[in-house]
């Protein structure tokens, strides 16, 4: 199979969805490897690197689209590429098709095999693909709120840890998984007093055992995301469905009862949002302010540590994709974790979370590669 990657064309987006090391893997796993000129350079991979790992350099993305079987990207096609995409093409990367009907429809019309990386599945239920994203978004989350917090960005002008004789900030994390937990590590290690909020009791009690007195548990409901967020001086929202649109959970309402100048920062942006007045921002342009709350709604946050995010991405995506290469449906029908990542298979919308929030027909992708 002939395998590509292109450069990202989302602002700011720094990140590749191939590193040499990744193509020297497909290669000896026979199938060609094909990148864009300079698409690595965001993440300090040259096109030399590509070569010696046997790679071939084309000079355009097009040139890349029309020549692979398979495109492993970043982020999700955005309208300018919808045009470069054609039938049976393999397109593996984040979709986040919930909050994304055009790109929905136009990966159906396409009739594209789209595989999400967020929606795979391993043996245990978890997500493996999104799980090193969702630890830098989680870490990056309050780097990005500790600065917002700073009078210059119109924030309380409150430090994290405080110091001697001085409250430290509170900061409230609603949701515990990997973002979550990864955003609670940093604040505290950044000497902050933490909540974190979650219906998993499971989780909970985990937490509780673990951190002990150094956090706050809280059982997510209404009322204690209402009296939590009223108290916070930073609020991180780490909410996720796999593969649904985020549950809104903090009204517009909320917010006049809110520390005026307390920041909230929407990791679930991708998903369209756990705050109902998050809107889309990008990393030169990354902050608004509704009702004198200061909101922080990048939705793609690692590409800012591109490097980073890179390796730690595609060591994770490269199994499966190798898998995907070698043969999507017998890999999909020996692994249901993998099934459950194809979310468009030849015009049909294959994701039930997607279709049921777009109120679109859903087919199950088992039937279709029976």
């Amino acid at each position: 199979m002939k395998v590509g990657t292109v450069k990202e064309i989302k602002r700011y987006e720094f990140r590749v969805g191939l590193t040499p090391a990744n193509a020297q893997e497909y290669v000896a796993n026979g199938h060609q490897v094909f990148v864009q000129a300079g698409a690595g350079l965001g993440s300090s991979l040259t096109d030399e690197d590509y070569i010696a790992a046997g790679a071939t350099i084309l000079p355009t993305a097009e040139d890349v689209w029309a020549m692979c079987d398979m495109i492993v990207k970043v982020k999700e096609p955005l309208e300018a590429e919808y045009g470069l995409m054609r039938e049976d093409q393999i397109i593996y990367t984040y979709l986040h098709l919930a909050a994304d009907k055009p790109l929905t429809e136009a990966l159906m019309k396409q009739k594209t095999k789209a595989v999400a990386y967020e929606t795979i599945r391993d043996r245990s239920g978890g997500l493996p693909l999104l799980k090193p994203m969702s630890e830098v978004a989680g870490k990056l989350s309050v780097q990005a709120g500790a600065r917002c917090l700073e009078k210059i960005m119109g924030g309380r002008g409150v430090l994290l840890g405080g110091v001697p004789g001085v409250n430290k900030a509170e900061v409230v994390v609603i949701g515990a998984g990997a973002v979550g937990i990864s955003a609670m590590k940093m604040a505290l290690g950044l000497g902050a007093n933490v909540t974190i909020i979650d219906r998993d009791f499971n989780r909970l009690t985990y937490l509780d055992d673990i951190y002990g007195q150094k956090i706050q548990t809280l059982y997510s409901t209404q009322y204690n995301i209402e009296q939590a967020i009223f108290k916070a001086d930073l609020v991180i929202g780490a909410v996720l469905i796999p593969g649904a649109a985020a549950p809104k959970l903090v009204r517009r309402k909320h917010l006049k009862k809110m520390k005026p100048g307390a920041v909230i920062v929407d990791v679930a942006v991708d998903q369209g949002g756990c705050f109902e007045t998050t809107k889309m921002t990008y990393h030169d342009d990354p902050v608004f302010v509704i009702d004198n709350i200061v909101h922080y709604c990048v939705a793609n946050m690692p590409g800012a540590v591109s490097q980073t995010s890179t390796f730690a991405l595609t060591n994770a995506t490269l199994s499966y994709g190798i898998k995907i290469a070698n043969d999507l449906e017998g890999a999909a029908k020996a692994d249901p974790g993998l099934m459950l990542g194809i979310n468009c298979y030849q015009g049909k919308l294959t994701c039930e979370e997607v279709a049921r929030d777009f109120d679109m027909e859903y087919t199950d992708p088992a039937t279709l590669i029976s």
